[in-house]
């Protein structure tokens, strides 16, 4: 059974840092893609961060660059998506995605709050 389990979120000051982590199990971590997502009220799910199999190639979105940092351990089968300099629009709901090919596992979501 595949999942991907999002943990991390939770209500943070502007200006303040969480850690996002996406837990995987149920199929071969290492040969997929990772990549963060998110999706605020009344907007369209967007591209957060990007990691390759090997996490040797990173991108991000332009919103977020020099911010947020991703990183995954295969060890481990976990990703995670370190957030420095909250702003309050980096308030949603954030979704890991697992993709090899046409192949595509998201998670159910972890809310992130970014309010004084």
């Amino acid at each position: 059974q595949v999942q991907l389990v999002e943990s991390g979120g939770g209500l943070v000051q502007p200006g303040g840092s969480l850690r996002l982590s996406c837990a995987a199990s149920g199929f071969n971590f290492s040969s997929y893609a990772m990549s963060w997502h998110r999706q605020a009220p009344g907007k369209e799910r967007e591209l957060v961060a990007f990691i390759t199999t090997a996490g040797g190639i990173t991108h991000y979105a332009d919103s977020v660059r020099g911010r947020f940092t991703i990183s995954r351990d295969n060890a481990k089968s976990t990703m995670y998506l370190q957030m420095n300099s909250l702003k309050t629009e980096d308030t949603a709901v954030y979704y890991c995605k697992a993709t090899m090919w046409h192949i595509n596992y998201w998670g159910q979501g972890t809310q992130v709050t970014v309010s004084s």
